[in-house]
């Protein structure tokens, strides 16, 4: 899982936590550089609210109107944002209303108009229902291409030192094989906040996370502390990374960060997934799902008429393409729109063949 602003005093505990003798620190590395997916704005996508001039190319184009795209707080969704809404103001000449909210929240502006487009959906079965089969003002617009992964991380050299820990799952009882492994080192993770258990360091709430309900399931000596943002996460990450010391978070893929830290963060494997793992929502014993992450929009948008409607329905790029421009918005501190810039100019084959069928005859 993003991009919500850590406040002080959350990167002060994260920090604490990092820098004790046998304490690890205080994640998803998720919101404002980042968050992505884990799971809060930055001043870069405000400046997204209004459209910029649509471009000659665009003038000539059936009217677009307005698209309200949400933003969730992670900067991987923010540079799919990115992208599409620069395609959209310079290409197809439509006005972009970029309206950062928390997943959730999101989809609560189907039914209103408040918002046309979730452009990465993390599965949310229980919202999919409510507003795509039960009340039917919402659509599933297919894969956007991402494959995420959300789950925990330990520092590639703590798995190195524990394979033990690592290969747990594939036992015959895998769920008393991984709570016996991690309850054997939870005193690597206590911290000032984890009550003298080990430390699981999660990020914004409002992140997808069945963490809580994991620790009950599995009788771990683990308790989750949010470090409240993607930045705080990453930040907490960073410090015991160069302090090698251990950490266990609440991470996610796709994730810019993971070049910033040499693709040190490695996942630990639970229990598998299997159908109706997670139903019980106070206590599991199974990893995350798998997902293909999708794009959902209102029936409102999609009855419209707007070209837009095309576009969004072939927006389709890698983990790769979005890690791209994450780097270029979280660490190299391009805007938004430089950023997609960026990226729109050394890929034309792709994108433009998101604008097949909307009527778009540029170069």
């Amino acid at each position: 899982m993003r991009r919500l602003a850590a406040g002080a005093a959350a990167v002060a505990v994260i920090v604490s936590a990092c820098s004790g003798s046998s304490a690890t620190p205080a994640p998803t590395a998720a919101a404002s550089a980042a968050a992505s997916a884990a799971p809060a704005a930055s001043s870069a996508a405000a400046s997204q609210a209004a459209s910029s001039a649509p471009s000659q190319a665009a003038a000539s184009l059936a009217a677009c109107g307005t698209v309200n795209i949400a933003d969730n707080p992670w900067v991987g969704y923010e540079a799919d944002v990115a992208v599409v809404a620069y395609i959209l103001k310079n290409d197809l000449g439509c006005t972009v209303n970029v309206k950062t909210l928390s997943e959730q929240v999101s989809w609560q502006g189907f039914p209103t108009g408040d918002v046309d487009v979730i452009l990465e959906n993390w599965g949310h079965e229980d919202l999919a229902k409510t507003y795509i089969t039960d009340q039917k003002v919402a659509v599933d617009l297919g894969s956007q291409g991402n494959v995420g992964i959300i789950g925990w991380f330990l520092p590639k050299y703590y798995a190195d030192a524990h394979p033990n820990l690592m290969n747990a799952y594939q036992q015959a009882d895998p769920a008393k094989a991984v709570a016996t492994a991690l309850n054997a080192v939870a005193s690597d993770f206590v911290s000032s906040e984890s009550g003298g258990k080990g430390q699981l360091l999660d990020g914004d709430p409002s992140y997808v996370t069945n963490d809580e309900a994991l620790v009950a399931g599995l009788g771990l000596n683990f308790k989750v502390v949010y470090s409240g943002s993607e930045a705080a996460s990453d930040k907490a990450i960073q410090t015991a990374i160069n302090a090698q010391k251990p950490i266990l978070a609440y991470y996610w893929e796709p994730n810019w960060f993971d070049s910033q830290i040499n693709n040190q963060m490695v996942h630990l494997s639970l229990p598998p997934y299997t159908a109706g793992c997670d139903s019980n929502t106070k206590s599991m014993t199974c990893d995350y799902p798998p997902y293909n992450l999708n794009k959902v929009a209102s029936v409102s948008f999609i009855n419209s008429g707007s070209p837009a409607v095309t576009m969004i329905k072939n927006f389709k790029w890698t983990n790769d393409d979005q890690n791209a421009v994450a780097t270029d918005i979280a660490l190299n501190k391009m805007t938004d729109d430089a950023a997609a810039k960026k990226w729109v100019d050394a890929h034309p084959d792709v994108w433009k063949a998101w604008l097949a069928g909307t009527g778009w005859t540029g170069n």
